[in-house]
């Protein structure tokens, strides 16, 4: 399958910056972490065609801020234990009140 030669991403992702002057290789990490955060299933499939499976897991796993549903979802695709990602680590370090 041929790579887009431009990303697009649902607009509710980048509601706070010019996505369209955004240059989409030097903020590859910013954009990767962006879509897993606040994206559904079809922009991370989006995502996944236009960059790397390398360069995808690389941001995931330096990530310092995933949500746990994006760090879950992370590691089924990247294929990595949850305990190998650095927003688990940090959120190990840092133990919340807990949610009851």
């Amino acid at each position: 399958m041929e790579k887009p030669a431009l990303p697009y991403f649902n607009p509710r992702i980048f509601w706070d910056v010019n996505a369209t002057t955004m240059d989409v290789h030097a903020k590859a990490a910013f954009i990767i972490e962006r879509v897993f955060n606040r994206g559904d299933v079809e922009d991370i499939r989006y995502c996944r065609r236009f960059y790397s499976e390398e360069k995808i897991k690389e941001v995931l796993l330096q990530a310092k801020d995933l949500d746990l549903r994006s760090m879950y979802l992370a590691s089924a695709i990247v294929g990595e234990p949850i305990q190998s990602f650095r927003c688990y680590k940090l959120r190990q370090l840092n133990p919340e009140l807990y949610p009851y």
